[in-house]
C-alpha cells in the first residue's frame, strides 16, 4: 500500500512538472510574439536636428517604421527634459505639426502614405514604437 501511495504521488509530481514546462513554453512564445508585433527604438535628438522616421530618404538616421506602407500606430514618448515637435507629412505636404512636452507620451495614427518626422531645437531623448493596425 505504501508503494501505491508513493507511486501516485510521483505521478502527480510528473504531471505537475509537465504542466509547468508547457506553461513556461507558452508564456515564452507569447512574450516573443509580442516583441515581434511592435518595434521600438530610443533616439537621442541633438539640437537643431530633424529626423525622418520612415526608413528611407534624407535624414533617415533614427528609428525605422517596419510597417511603412501600412496603417500604423506610433507611440512616441519624450524621455528627455526638453520639448520637441512631431511632424506628419504625406508626399512632401505637411499635414500636422505639434509639440511633445517632456515626459509626455502620444499615440499617433499614421496612414499608409504618411511619414513621421521629429524636429528638435534642444537635446532630448525619445522612445518610439510602432504597431500595425490590423484590418
Amino acid at each position: 500500500m505504501f508503494v501505491l501511495i508513493q507511486t501516485a504521488f510521483s505521478r502527480v509530481s510528473i504531471i505537475k512538472a509537465i504542466i509547468m514546462k508547457r506553461t513556461l513554453c507558452i508564456l515564452s512564445i507569447l512574450l516573443f510574439c509580442g516583441q515581434l508585433a511592435t518595434a521600438q527604438d530610443i533616439i537621442e535628438l541633438e539640437p537643431s536636428q530633424f529626423m525622418c522616421i520612415a526608413g528611407k530618404g534624407p535624414g533617415q538616421d533614427g528609428a525605422i517604421n517596419p510597417y511603412l506602407g501600412s496603417d500604423t500606430i506610433a507611440t512616441v514618448e519624450n524621455l528627455g527634459e526638453n520639448a520637441f515637435f512631431i511632424r506628419i507629412q504625406t508626399k512632401g505636404k505637411l499635414l500636422k505639426r505639434f509639440p511633445i512636452d517632456p515626459k509626455d507620451t502620444k499615440e499617433i495614427t499614421l496612414l499608409k502614405d504618411q511619414v513621421l518626422y521629429f524636429d528638435s531645437d534642444k537635446k532630448t531623448t525619445v522612445s518610439v514604437s510602432f504597431r500595425k493596425i490590423e484590418d
